[in-house]
């Protein structure tokens, strides 16, 4: 069940959050367009609307960092988790959109690699990394097994 909290807990890195959704996900196709329908319907909801650009890039990393998830950390039996929160910034600077994926597979590292013209593949964190301000990956926290890829998207507040 999706909740809303007003703190990112084990994130040291970042202010706590404004709005925060976290959830876990099937490791499959579906669960990675669930959990993308679901950040769209959440960004809707905090005021970035549906076809604006803040809403439709976010929901593009989203989307993104989902798919590398089920594509390259799917173990039978074993979820990911999308964390999404809305982190402010000093009065006057942008808000600070941050997307965190949580899998279980710790040995297989993202690695953003040069994309040719003719491949099918490849190209997510390239995009992600276009569209966020900043993105990166560390060990999954506590002892279980796993990574989280992150990325920051700094986005004007919604009036």
């Amino acid at each position: 069940m999706p909740k809303e909290a007003t703190t990112l807990t084990g994130d040291p890195e970042s202010l706590a959050p404004v709005q925060h959704f976290g959830m876990r996900f099937s490791c499959t196709p579906r669960g990675a367009r669930l959990a993308r329908r679901l950040a769209a319907v959440r960004l809707d909801a905090w005021g970035w609307a549906y076809g604006t650009a803040v809403h439709e890039e976010v929901t593009l990393i989203v989307g993104e960092l989902c798919a590398n998830a089920v594509r390259h950390a799917h173990v039978p039996g074993r979820d990911f988790r999308l964390d999404l929160g809305a982190h402010p910034g000093p009065v006057g600077a942008p808000v600070v959109i941050r997307v965190a994926v949580t899998d279980t597979v710790g040995e297989r590292l993202p690695v953003a690699r040069p994309v040719r013209p003719l491949d099918d593949t490849g190209r997510g964190l390239v995009i992600v990394a276009a569209l966020a301000a900043r993105s990166g990956w560390r060990p999954r926290e506590g002892r279980a097994p796993g990574k989280t890829v992150w990325a920051e998207y700094p986005a004007v507040r919604p009036s």
